[in-house]
This record gives C-alpha cells, structure tokens and sequence, in this order.
C-alpha cells in the first residue's frame, strides 16, 4: 500500500533520518535496560508531584531520571506493552503522521504536542466490526466530518480516501469482530490555544480487537448532577469527554452503570455515552429528540429496525420527542443504546424500580434486531473487508 500522508513538511525527509523501530529495537538490544529500576524511580516521583507520600524505602534524588536514547525509549515501550498494563488488543493502528499503519502496538502514538492532547481540539467516531464487515461505517463517517466541520478542523484527505484508509487499516488487522476508532485533530505544532501554528490536520485510527459480544443483562442508572454540555458540544463528537468520564464514573460510585444527564428543561436527554430509549404503558418505543444531545446511529437504526414490532403488534408505535423524569421512570421499559452495549435494559433508575424489574422483552428483541442486523444486515450498512 502506497502511504498516505498529510504531513508535506517530512516528505523530503530522507529515508536514513526516519530509521524503523525494528532498527532501533535491535540496537536497544546490545545496551542493557534499567527498566526495573526507572520504573522505581518513576514511581517515586509521581508520588512526590502528586503531593502523595513515596514509599520510605526509594530515595528520590536528581540523578533517579535516565536521559533514554530513542533505543532505549522503544525498548522500554516493548517492555512496557508486555507487562500486561493494557487490557484490550490493539491491532492495527494509522497515523497521518507517519503515512502509514503498524500493527506494533507500541508504535501506536501520538504527538503530546497534538493540540488534540493538550487542548482538548478534536473529534473521534466509531465503527463496529462484526464478521469481517464494518458496520454502519458511512453513517458513522458521516457524522464524523460534521463534527469536524463544527470543531472547525480541516481535512487532511477527502470523504473518500478517508474511508478508503479506515477500510485498509482494518484489513490490516486481520480482526474479524472489534471496534475501528478514528480521531481528526487540528495536529501538532506547538502547546499554544490557538491552532494558527499547527501545519497540517491529523488523521488516526487505530482497531481494537473485542472477541466478546455484549449481553443484554439489566442495570442500573443514576441521574447524573455532573452538568451537561450546552447543545453546541452535545450534538458534537469532540474529544472533551470529561464530563461524560464523570458521569459514568459517578454511576459506578453509586452502584449503577452510569448516569443519565437532563436537559437544561429538566428533560431526559441521554447517558454518558449512550441514548435513552422507553417503551411507555402504551406500547410505545420512545426516545429523546435529538436536537440537544448526540445523534446516535446505534439508537437511529434500532428506530428503523423497531417498525417490524409495529408491524407485528408488539409495539404501537415509535415516538421521538420530550420526556419527562416522571414519564420515563414510570415507564413499562427503560434500555441503554449504543455501538458498545447495542442495547441494554435498564431494570432500575434511582430508587425507582422500572415496570417488572427485569430485562423487558422488547430490549432484548431490540438488542437481538441490531445484533443480526450487523450479522447480516444490507450493504446499506455492512462493508466487507478483504484480509
């Protein structure tokens, strides 16, 4: 595959200055590796700087802090991914950076001077990979450019090479059932607020592979008090997920699965990562508007597949509108939607119980609709990849 850059700046780079990691691995070999002992010393002093109290026995001096060769950082990076600290499988991952994918996962960096690290200027999306085909990856691209646009960043490639670099990368992978994640940034450049100084646009994506499916077994929500973000970053897909990070975590500390935020009306709205959805007394499948929150392709397309119950008389209709604390908790069905849960019954929210106290059966028909529907849904929503 031929690379892809967006970097103009290293194009004249000779090859001898851009030496491979494989290179500097088998350098790194011939010195010998401190690890233990920098890993001691780096403990100590993040102890120290985050005003905790280091351990009695380690010292921190000045000298504790080796100066590391780029061999010596790529060594320690091998060493570092081998210990088991990263609890998921990154299989391939692309960078505009360096034009090009690896499969190394501790290549797999980014620049701390993207302005995406440092000042929060990005946006990501997703996609599910299900069977060796990508799922609603035109939708998800398609929201994907709109929040770029919104967050003002510039493409570094068109929709279509875009797509075609995401396709390739999850060939690269040779992952058949995971996630591909992908981030637009302003770029690197400096550690300024402004994005003046950054020269090009970044592109990553980067496959994650998940052999596990998710299981549609009821939880429990908390409403949210972290503030939610005002309607200009709601429908947005930026980086700045802090208050999201918050509200999940506050679910977590309470017991549940996450928290459900409200709208600035008092409204549900949505979870931290994930839509609402109801089935009222009346059968019928409700969700919030989507005009104040993020619009979900997962919860869209559980809408479209929802007709079939229309059809059959399960469900009396789908309804897309404000919803009430009061409507929703007093609701025969409560679930949870999105690309990483697909769809899961909520059983309680607060001190409320929701209708039986079980999975609802229209949940799990939902999440059994979705999950065949990325087995073997229309191409209008499945792309296979060539491995």
């Amino acid at each position: 595959m031929a690379p892809l850059s967006a970097s103009p700046a290293t194009a004249g780079v000779s090859p001898s200055l851009r030496p491979s990691l494989v290179a500097y691995k088998k350098a790194a070999g011939l010195i010998p590796s401190p690890w233990c002992g920098w890993r001691r010393a780096a403990v100590a002093t993040a102890a120290t700087s985050s005003n905790r109290t280091a351990p009695a026995e380690i010292i921190v001096t000045g000298n504790d802090v080796p100066l590391l060769s780029f061999a010596e950082v790529a060594e320690r990076l091998d060493e570092f991914h081998a210990s088991g600290t990263r609890n998921q499988n990154y299989m391939a991952m692309y960078s505009s950076i360096f034009g090009g994918i690896t499969t190394n996962p501790s290549a797999m960096m980014i620049p701390i001077d993207d302005h995406m690290v440092h000042r929060g200027h990005g946006v990501f999306d997703t996609a599910a990979i299900m069977n060796g085909h990508l799922y609603e990856l035109e939708q998800h691209l398609d929201r994907f450019l709109k929040s770029a646009s919104m967050a003002k960043i510039t493409l570094p490639f068109d929709r279509s090479t875009i797509r075609s670099i995401l396709i390739q990368t999850v060939s690269a992978s040779k992952c058949t059932q995971g996630s591909l994640r992908y981030w637009l940034s302003v770029g690197p450049g400096d550690f300024q607020l402004s994005s003046a100084g950054c020269a090009n646009s970044a592109l990553y994506a980067i496959v994650i592979e998940s052999p596990l499916l998710p299981v549609p077994a009821g939880c429990k929500v908390i409403t949210s008090s972290i503030p939610i973000k005002s309607q200009q970053f709601a429908v947005m897909k930026s980086v700045n997920y802090l208050p999201n990070a918050l509200t999940k975590v506050e679910g977590e500390e309470n017991g549940g699965f996450t928290g459900i935020w409200l709208d600035d009306e008092g409204f549900v709205a949505e979870g931290s990562n994930m839509n609402v959805g109801f089935v009222t007394q009346s059968k019928e499948l409700l969700m919030p508007r989507f005009d104040k929150i993020l619009s979900g392709c997962t919860a869209k397309r559980v809408l479209t597949l929802a007709k079939q119950l229309v059809a059959d008389g399960r469900l009396s209709g789908i309804s897309s509108r404000n919803v009430s604390v009061q409507e929703g908790k007093a609701a025969d069905e409560m679930m949870l939607i999105g690309s990483g849960i697909l769809v899961k019954p909520v059983v309680q929210w607060d001190d409320q119980i929701i209708g039986s106290g079980k999975e609802g059966p229209i949940a799990q028909t939902l999440f059994s609709l979705i999950l065949e529907d990325m087995r073997s849904g229309p191409p209008s929503v499945r792309i296979p990849i060539s491995y």
